[in-house]
Order: structure tokens, then C-alpha cells, then sequence
């Protein structure tokens, strides 16, 4: 197990834990202001950084609450420097590691790596500068931590400080939940990090709590700096989908030229609305995730330099985006919830020069958000079938979660985060997940590899080396047979792979990822279990679709809109903005009232039609509402149904309407 791996020390406060408050920090060196104005270049902390950074400097785990944009990245970094062992910084940004390494690198501070996107060579590098003690700080994807070979290698090191960045993700109450994160509070304890800082920009009360719990932090060591920035001025105007584009457009003409947001929901949206604003002499680009690397790099890029850029994004961008000096951020589609919201406009202003962040409301626009949420959710007869399939497992087991998802019609976040509920329940242990093989490409012959070494290392690598089958292009490793064959376990396998790649002498590719799993106790009633996993995943459901009436109570303008949100996060504010659309007098906006929407005799038919072509496909009541909205499945996709004609007929008409008219929750 990795926690028999991390290295053998004295006892410390596990980072779990609260820890002991007289326990005197071994190995702190330097005083912080000095250390801030000789490597960060800066004069004074600001708000709130010096508080986290004191006390994670006298051992205790931390949390910090700062706005986008109000500095939380120093909070760790600054400690990095004057702790003896390693920062670890778990992140689900890859963009934002990659900008902090490089920010690093130029400030002379050397911090590394880990994510999907790098080379063998980079990874070599970075496991390299960690081992000697160069590398103070290591930026890691969440996901990486449930990787043997890279598990194996950080076993070893002596972590000061275990930062976790978009802390809220850890929270079922938050608004994105990520099922790795409820890990990392376990994993905390068995890497023996000496203390922790949980950092979010967007906690309410309540996720605060959660993530406090998680990670053992004290009340006193959870430290929120003020949540309004009075240079933000909040404004919302509705209009009908006819007058939305000319509505940013005369915004965009009529206001003093700036660097400029404009946030969609859809990739194509953001195309036409790039088109669009180019067409009418306002050069804007598109940002969405479907774009190549380089073609995104370039954007950020001129985004970054341009004091009057434009950029039509969906919320793939600007994620770590360090720019200080957006003027304006617009929704042309609204945000999913009030803490996206906060996030997104957060990247407004951080000069603190004024800036503008106007919704531009379609009421119509909430049903496609809110389809989303209702795509996630699973029919009661696929919970049941996952649970049985489980159910069915031997008492330690490895899953793949692409096939789970592909054999129980049940989308990939989706199965992730059912696993998770057993093992919070205690039903089962997630153990170290394994790739099952390794493509191997050889820079240099056996014959080379071998001549490094003599008597039993050789033979070992010898008969490792005669392990590896010709695939396609590259040799395979098949690393259970390996390790049977030869008599010893995985990680000494891995190990060997590990120090030939090191040396530069082979690449490793994975290939074939398995969660490993060890069974704690019986699911002995699958389906009353499935039905109770069922109606909190329904509970979910409804929580994110209550979260868009919060965004859509803002937008309405009835009471001062900078206070509303301020309350959301637990802040009062002491009197009115004075900003918002609300206290300039343009409030309140009136919403049309909602009606039940018909799906039409016409549409029901071409489900008939649908049925027959594909019959055992749209089963259940929930998958034919699914069809018809327009939302995807992976049955769906595996079928090709999403090239049907009548697939997302409904797509204009909400999933709580379509549902009853196609048979109601039946199943």
C-alpha cells in the first residue's frame, strides 16, 4: 500500500488531524516580509495572505476563502521557500500549473509538473529535481494521484505542505463536485504532509464546513477575506433571443474600448457570436475546449498582451487566467450558479480599476442549463444494474469506468461518483488503480539497456525484457502475467520500467487504466441500495436545478445585487452598492412566468418511429425524455442515436416537461 511505502520518520501531526497547536515547526527558515520582497518582487501582503501564511508557518492546516484573483497561489508558494521539505499543490488546472510554473521560473523559484499533457523527458526532470531537493514545489492534477507509478515515486518524499487549490470541489454542497477530491483528504494523511491548506474562492458556509471537517482545520484557521469589491459594478438586462446579439453589441460600441469577456455555454455559440462581432468591425476570437492546443495557446496569448482583446469563451477559459485588467465581463448565456457566477466576473478588475459585468438574459437560455443537469441523471434500472455488477465482484477487484459507464447506460462523472458513495458508506476501499499494460518504445537496443548491468540485476531486466509482446507499433507489457512469471510483485516491475525510462533508454506509454477495489463488506440488498443512491442523485438534481432559480433571482434585480451575492457567501454588506442594476435605479426586471410546455403530437410520433428503430434502447421513460431533449447517453452515443433524426426534437422545451409526457418516472 503507499501508505507502507512513504518513508520511515518520526511521528507528526497527520495532516487528517488537527494538529497540536504547541507542536513547534521543525526546519522553518527566513522571515516571511523579507523573503516577499526579495523573491516575489512585492512590497506588502495582501489581504488575508499574511494570516494563512503564519499559521501554516507554526504547523497548523489552513483554509482560505480569497475572492478570484485576491492572491491565494502566494499563500503557498511563499511558504514553499522557507519549509524544508517539498509543496505539493494538488490542481484540476492544468492551464493554471503550467502559468504558475513558468511565473516561477522566471522569479528564479523552481517548481515542477504533473499532468496529462507532459512528456516522458519532463517527468524524468521533474521526479529528478524532487529527489535532489531542487524543486521546492510540485503542481499535481488530482487524477495523478490515483497513478502506482507516480504514487511510487512521491512515497518517498517528505511533503511540508499539502495544498489543495479549488478546496470546494471536496463538497457534495458545492457547485462542482469532483469525486477525487473526497480522496485527497485521505490521501493527506497517508503522504504524512505536515499540514494543509485548503484554498476556494467560492465557499458558502456550509462547503466551508465540509471542507474544514475534511481536512481537520479549526474555525479560527479558516481565514475569509471580504467577499464584495466595490470596483465591480453587477448589471443584468432580460431580452428575447432576437435582440440578444445586437443588446452585447451596442453594449460593446457604446462603452470605452477594453479587454473583454464574453462568457457562452456552447462551443458553436461561441463561434457565431466571434463571427458576428468581427463581421460588425469588433475583432473578437472564440475560446472553447474543441480548439487544438496551439490554437488556444495563441488566443490566451493576445488575450493576455491586448489591452482591448476580445474573447467569446466558453467556461473552458479563462480558469488561472492572470490577467489584472478585464474592463468587462459579459454572460451572453447565464451561469450555471452564483458560485461559477462569482468566479467568472472575480476575473474582472483585479487592477482595481472599475470594471462591468452584465448578464444579458434570455429567459429562455435556463432551459438548456438545466436540461445539463438533468442528463446526468441516471435511470433507477441502470443504478440497480451497477449495483449488482458490483455486488458481484470478488473481495479485491479492478473496474474499468469506461466500461462500467458503457454496460450500465450511466455517464462517466456520473459512475465515478456512485463509487464513491459505497466507499463513504464503507462498503468498499479504493486500492491503487494499475494501468493493466504498458506500450513500451525502445530508444536503444536490450543489447545496450543490458550492458549496464551485471549478475542478478541483468538476469532480472533480462527476463523482464523477455516479458514485452510485438504490438502494432510498440512492445507491449501485460504487467500481471509479468509479475507472475517472474515470481516477484508489480512494483518491482514498475520500478525497473521506471529507472529505464529514467535513463533515457525507453518511452512508456499506458494504456488500459483499472480502479482497484477492495471489498469492506457486502452489498447484500443491491437493489434497495441502488434506490437510495437513486434518490440522492435526484436530490443532486434538484439542488443544481434550485441553483439556477438563486442565478435567476439575481438577475431580476429586486434588491441590491453586489449585498444578494455577498449574502450568498455569508457576508452581509454593511449598506446598498450603489453599482448594481438594481441601485441605479434600471431594476427590477420582470421574468415571464413559467408554463408547462406541450411536446406536440408530431414529436411523439417520431419517438414511436425512434422506438422501433432502436427497441431496446428507449426503455424507460427517463431515456425517451433524454432522446427527445437532446441529451446524450452513453447508449446513445454507442448506437449512433444521436445522428437520428428526431434525436433533441425537444431540445427548446424543459426535461420536467417532456418527462411526465413520455411516461413519468415509471422506472
Amino acid at each position: 500500500s503507499m501508505a507502507a511505502r512513504t518513508r520511515e520518520s518520526a511521528p507528526k501531526g497527520s495532516a487528517g488531524q488537527t494538529n497540536p497547536a504547541n507542536r513547534k515547526p521543525t526546519g522553518v527558515t527566513g522571515d516571511p516580509k523579507s523573503i516577499l520582497r526579495q523573491r516575489f518582487g512585492m512590497e506588502g501582503f495582501r489581504d488575508g495572505q499574511l494570516a494563512v501564511i503564519e499559521r501554516l508557518l507554526s504547523g497548523k492546516n489552513v483554509a482560505a476563502v480569497f475572492p478570484t484573483g485576491g492572491g491565494k497561489s502566494l499563500c503557498y508558494q511563499l511558504p514553499a521557500l522557507m519549509l524544508p521539505g517539498t509543496t505539493v499543490v494538488v490542481s484540476p488546472l492544468v492551464a493554471l500549473m503550467k502559468d504558475q510554473c513558468d511565473a516561477l521560473a522566471a522569479k528564479g523559484i523552481a517548481a515542477a509538473r504533473m499532468d496529462s499533457s507532459m512528456t516522458a523527458a519532463e517527468f524524468r526532470d521533474a521526479t529528478a529535481g524532487i529527489r535532489d531537493g531542487r524543486i521546492k514545489m510540485l503542481y499535481v492534477a488530482p487524477e495523478r494521484f490515483f497513478n502506482e507509478r507516480f504514487l511510487a515515486s512521491v512515497g518517498q518524499m517528505d511533503v511540508s505542505l499539502f495544498a489543495i487549490d479549488e478546496a470546494h470541489c471536496i463538497s457534495q454542497w458545492g457547485h462542482n463536485f469532483r469525486p477525487d477530491y473526497l480522496k485527497l483528504a485521505e490521501l493527506a494523511k497517508e503522504l504524512d504532509a505536515d499540514r494543509v491548506l485548503a484554498l476556494t474562492a467560492t465557499a458558502t458556509p456550509k462547503v466551508l464546513k465540509d471542507i474544514r471537517e475534511k481536512f481537520g482545520i479549526e474555525t479560527s484557521d479558516s481565514i475569509r477575506t471580504k467577499f464584495h469589491r466595490p470596483n465591480l459594478s453587477i448589471r443584468s438586462t432580460v431580452v428575447s433571443l432576437k435582440d440578444q446579439f445586437d443588446t452585447l453589441l451596442s453594449r460593446i460600441e457604446s462603452r470605452p474600448p477594453g479587454a473583454t469577456l464574453v462568457y457562452v455555454t456552447r462551443q458553436q455559440t461561441a463561434v457565431d457570436v466571434a463571427e458576428r462581432l468581427s463581421l460588425a468591425g469588433q475583432e473578437a476570437d472564440a475560446y472553447h475546449a474543441g480548439l487544438e492546443t496551439d490554437v488556444r495557446n495563441d488566443i490566451q496569448k493576445h488575450f493576455l498582451e491586448s489591452p482591448h482583446a476580445i474573447v467569446v469563451a466558453t467556461i473552458a477559459f479563462g480558469m488561472g487566467i492572470d490577467k489584472s485588467d478585464i474592463r468587462y465581463v459579459y454572460h451572453y448565456n447565464p451561469p450555471k450558479s452564483l458560485e461559477s457566477y462569482a468566479q467568472e466576473i472575480g476575473r474582472a478588475g483585479r487592477d482595481g480599476d472599475d470594471a462591468i459585468c452584465e448578464t444579458i438574459l434570455v429567459p429562455d437560455d435556463r432551459i438548456v442549463l438545466e436540461n445539463f443537469t438533468y442528463g446526468d441523471t441516471p435511470s433507477k434500472h441502470s443504478v440497480r444494474f451497477l449495483m449488482e455488477l458490483l455486488a458481484g465482484q470478488a473481495e479485491t477487484f479492478h473496474v474499468s469506468y469506461y466500461r462500467l459507464s458503457s454496460e450500465t447506460d450511466i455517464r462517466l462523472t456520473v459512475v465515478k461518483t456512485l463509487l464513491t458513495y459505497l466507499e463513504l458508506d464503507g462498503y468498499i476501499k479504493a486500492t491503487s488503480p494499475r494501468y493493466d499494460t504498458y506500450k513500451v518504445k525502445p530508444l536503444v537496443t536490450s543489447k545496450v539497456i543490458l550492458g549496464h548491468f551485471k549478475g542478478e540485476q541483468r538476469q532480472f531486466l533480462s527476463d523482464l525484457l523477455g516479458c514485452l509482446s510485438k504490438g502494432r507499433k510498440l512492445f507491449l507489457l501485460n504487467v500481471a502475467p509479468a509479475a507472475k512469471k517472474l515470481g516477484c510483485d508489480r512494483e518491482k516491475i514498475l520500478r525497473a520500467m521506471d529507472h529505464l525510462v529514467e535513463k533515457g533508454w525507453i518511452e512508456l506509454v499506458t494504456s488500459d487504466l483499472v480502479y482497484g477495489y477492495r471489498r469492506l463488506r457486502p452489498i447484500d440488498r443491491p437493489k434497495r441500495l441502488a434506490d437510495s443512491y437513486s434518490r440522492q442523485l435526484r436530490r443532486r438534481e434538484s439542488s443544481e436545478v434550485a441553483r439556477m432559480d438563486q442565478v435567476f433571482d439575481l438577475m431580476r434585480a429586486k434588491d441590491c445585487q453586489s449585498a444578494r451575492l455577498s449574502k450568498h457567501f455569508g457576508q452581509a454588506m454593511g449598506s446598498a452598492c450603489g453599482g448594481c442594476t438594481h441601485c441605479l435605479g434600471e431594476g427590477p426586471n420582470d421574468l415571464p412566468e413559467r408554463q408547462t410546455r406541450s411536446i406536440g403530437t408530431s414529436a411523439l410520433r417520431m419517438l414511436e418511429e425512434a422506438a422501433e428503430r432502436f427497441p431496446d434502447r428507449l426503455v424507460t421513460a427517463r431515456s425517451r425524455a433524454k432522446f427527445l431533449c437532446g441529451l446524450s447517453s452513453p447508449n446513445f452515443i454507442r448506437a449512433r442515436m444521436t445522428r437520428d433524426p428526431a434525436y433533441g426534437v425537444c431540445d427548446r422545451i424543459p426535461f420536467a416537461d417532456v418527462l411526465p409526457q413520455v411516461g413519468g418516472e415509471e422506472d
